[in-house]
C-alpha cells in the first residue's frame, strides 16, 4: 500500500503596514501597553483580517481615517485598531490606534467619532 502525502496549500500571511500617524497615536498610550498592542495586531490581523468576530467588525462608512474595519482588545476591550485591507497585495494597513474611555474614543489624545 502506497501512502501519498497531500500538502494543503497554506495561505500566505498578510503584510502589516502602519501609517506614519500611528507612531503619534502610540505616544498617547501608556508604554506598558505597547507589547500587548503589537501582539494582538499580529495575532488578530496577520491571517484572517476580514473574518468578522465579536471583536473584529466592519465599520459603518464614512469612518475615521477611511478605515473599513475595527479591532477591539485589551482590558475591557479598551484598545481600538482601525484598519483597511488591500487584498491584491495581501496588506493590512493599520491606520489608527486608540483607547476607548467610556463613550469616548481617543486617538493620539484627540477625541474621534466612530
Amino acid at each position: 500500500m502506497a501512502i501519498i502525502m497531500v500538502s494543503m496549500a497554506r495561505r500566505q500571511p498578510y503584510i502589516l503596514a502602519f501609517a506614519s500617524a500611528v507612531t503619534k497615536h502610540l505616544r498617547a498610550i501608556d508604554a506598558k501597553h505597547h507589547a500587548l498592542i503589537r501582539e494582538k495586531i499580529g495575532e488578530q490581523l496577520r491571517f484572517q483580517p476580514t473574518s468578522e468576530t465579536t471583536n473584529r467588525k466592519p465599520l459603518r462608512q464614512p469612518a475615521p481615517f477611511a478605515a473599513a474595519w475595527e479591532l477591539r482588545f485589551g482590558p475591557n476591550n479598551r484598545f481600538r485598531v482601525l484598519y483597511d485591507i488591500d487584498e491584491p497585495t495581501r496588506t493590512v494597513q493599520i491606520l489608527a490606534i486608540g483607547v476607548k474611555q467610556h463613550e469616548r474614543l481617543l486617538i493620539g489624545g484627540e477625541e474621534v467619532e466612530l
